[in-house]
């Protein structure tokens, strides 16, 4: 636990000379009032946004697994998550909609959650947040099947670039029983 620590406040400093440098290089004055600051606090940012990094969702699943007679579908449905594009390190977030259906074991409905919120907090594409999602509740699981869609808005397509403020990505994927169109439909029918 000690390591860690060390770790987590070396890291804290090496970001600070970045951001400060970074601030620098953009024509800014690191050292004026309203600045002075913010390479602390972007730093201190930046470890939360990415500390999904430090965190097992396979073990927090497990954490929580119980045996139960129950095939019937699951649905954790409208999480909301905040992740870091990959590409720009600009914000995406949105909501996503978790299904499975139980094989002899469930688990806690807040580990569902937690393990969106842990792949949400490390860079990402919205695409690989949606496939590692259900990889990691099939895997903990081994349900009948699980789906997953993800809704976001992107930072990166809002602020710069097209510029479309009013668009919505969507994604999703899903294994076993929710490869019949029946089951899939659904799931979609109980997340509108």
């Amino acid at each position: 636990m000690q390591e860690q620590v060390i770790d987590q406040n070396e890291s804290l400093e090496a970001l600070k000379d970045l951001y400060k440098k970074e601030l620098e290089l953009l024509g800014e004055n690191p050292y004026r009032e309203g600045l002075i600051k913010t390479p602390e606090r972007v730093a201190k940012s930046m470890l939360f946004l990415t500390q999904g990094y430090k965190m097992n969702p396979l073990e927090v699943l497990q954490s929580a697994k119980f045996q139960e007679d129950y095939k019937q579908m699951v649905i954790v449905k409208n999480i909301d998550f905040f992740s870091m594009c990959e590409h720009h390190m600009l914000p995406f977030y949105g909501k996503a909609h978790v299904a499975y259906i139980p094989n002899g074991y469930i688990t806690g409905l807040s580990k569902i959650a937690r393990v969106v919120d842990i792949f949400a907090h490390r860079l990402q594409v919205q695409e690989r947040m949606t496939t590692q999602i259900k990889e990691c509740i099939q895997e903990a699981l081994n349900p009948l099947g699980v789906m997953v869609v993800l809704e976001a808005r992107h930072m990166c397509m809002q602020m710069r670039g097209v510029e479309k403020q009013n668009s919505i990505t969507t994604t999703s994927d899903f294994t076993g029983a929710f490869n019949s169109s029946k089951t899939r439909e659904e799931f979609l029918q109980l997340i509108r």
